[in-house]
């Protein structure tokens, strides 16, 4: 069974977030105490983790990066909850090893429609829609078994969700993304108004990509207004 620890020291979300869980499955570890709850995600088998920021003696980022500095946790995706939902609170989340953000108040529906579709970016639920086998294209090849993109001669490694976002993008190569086309086939909800999450993602992944490319090519394009467009074997912008 598919196992789910939340860390929170508000008991009332805990225990929300722990009836609705059970109910779709899973198993459901809860801790109101930051510390305690790290000890519980090293000593137990957990398959996803939600934190909250703000909590005594460890916050949420402090204990995110914990997470990923750990050679036994380092793995486990990460979701924070929080009230704090602007810009910049989600890019310091997302800097901290943070898979994806929610905003409280949040809706029963939407916790369990982003835990599923993060257990299945990462692989760790029923079933995965990530690409299982090397694909290229252009420039670019995907290595799913390590999450990593190779352009050309160098490689990097992405995140879990880079990795998906990447994968729609070169799916509908040459062809404008939206966003509300990403939130759909990477997240898998709909949902128009989150689109900062996106372009926090987009950012990191065009950074990640346009520091291996050797011809200093840019693969990401921004469409404004609507979305986004990968080109397999980039653009040189100086040649423009």
């Amino acid at each position: 069974m598919t196992t789910i620890l939340a860390i929170d020291d508000d008991k009332a979300i805990l225990e929300l977030i722990k009836i609705n869980l059970e109910l779709s499955g899973y198993s459901c570890y809860t801790s109101d105490d930051p510390i305690r709850g790290f000890a519980i995600l090293k000593q137990e088998n957990i398959d996803l983790v939600l934190i909250d920021v703000m909590m005594p003696n460890v916050d949420g980022y402090s204990l995110a990066m914990k997470i990923r500095q750990n050679e036994d946790t380092k793995d486990i995706p990460i979701i924070m909850l929080t009230a704090l939902g602007a810009l910049d609170d989600k890019l310091k989340g997302f800097n901290s090893g943070v898979d994806d953000y929610i905003t409280k108040p949040f809706e029963p529906e939407e916790l369990k429609a982003r835990v599923l579709a993060l257990l299945n970016r990462t692989g760790r639920g029923l079933k995965s829609t990530r690409v299982k086998e090397l694909l290229t294209i252009g420039d670019i090849t995907l290595v799913p078994e390590s999450y990593t993109v190779r352009i050309l001669d160098k490689e990097t490694k992405l995140t879990p969700i880079e990795f998906e976002i990447l994968n729609v993008l070169v799916q509908h190569h040459s062809t404008m993304v939206s966003s509300k086309t990403l939130l759909k086939e990477v997240w898998g909800y709909n949902e128009n108004e989150d689109v900062d999450t996106i372009r926090v993602h987009i950012r990191h992944l065009r950074a990640k990509i346009d520091k291996i490319s050797t011809r200093k090519n840019k693969y990401i394009e921004t469409i404004y207004g609507g979305g986004y467009r990968l080109m397999p074997n980039g653009i040189n912008l100086k040649k423009k």
